[in-house]
């Protein structure tokens, strides 16, 4: 272990805030619709961020699984389906990672197809960054300033500083004193039944999971291979760690997660370099859910979402400008995965591009097609 792989300073706390916007939104509707316990949400999330910064030595987000919260928000389910589904997604990764199968499926895709799920990723998190933006236009522009003028600053981060002025919006509406009530909360104990497990599989999870393995694996992987060439991190791996932590967090209260490219590019872009990320956004989200569980969703809910889209819509536009390495005989694959991962989604996008790609690659010289 050397010392620069843990930092604990300015430009390490602002990458900690890089994939907030990622959580916010979700955990706001697992808390409000879904009854969700904030302490037991929060304090294993950031028990799953701490350990995984410890072992890969570099930022690693830990995010909420968006195929099963956007369906058990909409569809309001009740928390133990949520986590019985966790559970058994849990299960799922395990068995692909030990049995090598998710390192199959990774060595049949070529760079075309990850190039093409990243650009639709970014584009997604552009769209969404720019309506949240739309939320307040005014305050919208400012973030997106400060974020293009202070992203490299290291005495004045754009994302802490944003941070700073979202809780300073917050208090100057008179918020902020009504909705802090500060008390102490332990994570609950949590049971489903079997049958639960099933009917998340049917109604969410396996849907979850080819898109986890597209997003979470092997855009995850090939990201950090990008950003940390000196410490790449094989899909097997990735699988494995979802695996561990969604067998064990349900029965605590936590909701389930996932790694994401996304959360990665944020965390990156606004200065996310070492495991000290992790530890420093584990450390703030367990006390979240420990002192604050009674409020955090009054006041996630509070934060401007102006400021959250701003991080998203940049972070985005960002995650796009890997698609430049892309070559003229790459270009189709990529296209179609990004066309069709937008007009449907990533796991269809993925499935038909990489037939696609091993189709062309029969019917005309394979060297035209080395993706």
């Amino acid at each position: 272990m050397r010392i620069k792989d843990f930092e604990f300073n300015l430009r390490e706390l602002a990458g900690s805030t890089g994939d907030f916007g990622t959580l916010f939104p979700l955990a706001i509707g697992y808390f409000a619709v879904n009854g969700l316990n904030p302490a037991g949400l929060l304090v294993l999330m950031g028990l799953a961020n701490i350990v995984t910064g410890i072992i890969y030595h570099l930022p690693m987000p830990i995010e909420p699984k968006k195929v099963l919260a956007v369906v058990a928000i909409t569809q309001k389910w009740p928390p133990s389906l949520i986590y019985a589904t966790g559970f058994g997604t849990g299960v799922i990764w395990l068995i692909l990672s030990f049995t090598g199968l998710i390192q199959q499926i990774a060595a049949v895709t070529p760079r075309s197809v990850v190039r093409g799920v990243q650009v639709a990723l970014g584009v997604l998190l552009a769209i969404e960054g720019f309506k949240m933006v739309a939320t307040g236009w005014l305050l919208g522009v400012i973030s997106v300033i400060i974020v293009i003028v202070l992203r490299q600053n290291r005495y004045a981060p754009a994302a802490i500083v944003l941070m700073v002025l979202g809780v300073a919006v917050v208090g100057f509406r008179g918020e902020l004193v009504r909705a802090v009530d500060l008390g102490f909360t332990l994570p609950p104990l949590t049971l489903f039944s079997p049958g639960e497990i099933w009917k998340g599989l049917v109604l969410a999870g396996f849907a979850q999971v080819a898109l986890t393995a597209t997003n979470a694996v092997i855009a995850t992987s090939a990201l950090i291979s990008q950003y940390f060439p000196d410490k790449p991190v094989p899909e097997r791996k990735l699988a494995l760690n979802m695996g561990i932590m969604n067998v064990i967090a349900p029965f605590f209260g936590g909701m389930p997660m996932c790694h994401g490219a996304g959360g990665l590019a944020g965390q990156y872009y606004f200065g996310a370099r070492t495991g000290g990320t992790n530890i420093i956004e584990g450390l703030m989200e367990i006390s979240l859910g420990l002192f604050l569980a009674t409020s955090i969703a009054t006041l996630f809910s509070l934060f401007p979402q102006s400021i959250i889209g701003a991080m998203l819509l940049l972070v985005g536009i960002e995650l796009t400008k890997f698609a430049r390495d892309i070559r003229k005989d790459e270009l189709l694959i990529m296209a179609l995965t990004a066309g069709l991962s937008l007009a449907t989604n990533m796991a269809i996008g993925f499935g038909v591009a990489v037939v696609a790609y091993h189709a062309l690659r029969r019917w005309k010289p394979a060297a035209k097609y080395v993706g």
